[in-house]
């Protein structure tokens, strides 16, 4: 069996595990839809925050892979092994974990608050803002994915500051209610 049969066939079996893992994710808050609990707020509170961890730990560490990406060869091992990583963070973490936060949030913020509240709407406009990094690192696993990164690995350490800054400032709304 090649290096690229092993590394084929791990990642097909990273990626059973991540739609095992989605899927069984998609039951329960189906579940808990159909057959709704006495306290569905919080299983799906909870459901939301797991959404949440999950795509902020991706956006926390996407950058740090480009900085150390950026210091590799192209064509070289090393930057194919990053290819690898960044093109399954991305695709098979943070795009499911985004949606799953956005749909969850907003079924929240639509049943509990009525989209009613100034840090309810300042919160949505710092997650969207979190969703455009997001397609910007998106596009930027492309662009690596293709060898043409432009940016420094200085650059990407300031970007890897960005979505910190946001769940700072989210957390604020959602817990001290400013406004």
């Amino acid at each position: 069996m090649t290096d690229r049969q092993t590394g084929d066939d791990a990642g097909r079996r990273a990626r059973i595990r991540a739609a095992a893992a989605l899927t069984v994710f998609v039951l329960v808050a189906g579940l808990l839809v159909l057959f709704p609990p006495d306290d569905l707020y919080l299983w799906i509170k909870a459901l939301h925050i797991v959404a949440v961890i999950s795509w902020m730990a991706g956006l926390l560490y996407l950058p740090r892979l480009f900085v150390y990406h950026t210091d590799a060869p192209a064509g070289s091992p090393q930057s194919e092994t990053f290819k690898v990583m960044e093109q399954r963070l991305f695709g098979t973490i943070m795009r499911p974990a985004m949606a799953l936060s956005w749909l969850l949030g907003l079924y929240l913020a639509w049943s509990v608050y009525g989209f009613q509240g100034g840090w309810l709407h300042a919160k949505l406009a710092f997650v969207v803002l979190l969703t455009g990094v997001h397609e910007f690192y998106g596009r930027a696993v492309k662009a690596f994915a293709e060898d043409r990164n432009r940016r420094t690995g200085r650059q990407w350490r300031l970007w890897n500051e960005v979505p910190a800054l946001l769940m700072v400032l989210i957390v604020i709304m959602v817990v001290v209610k400013p406004l």
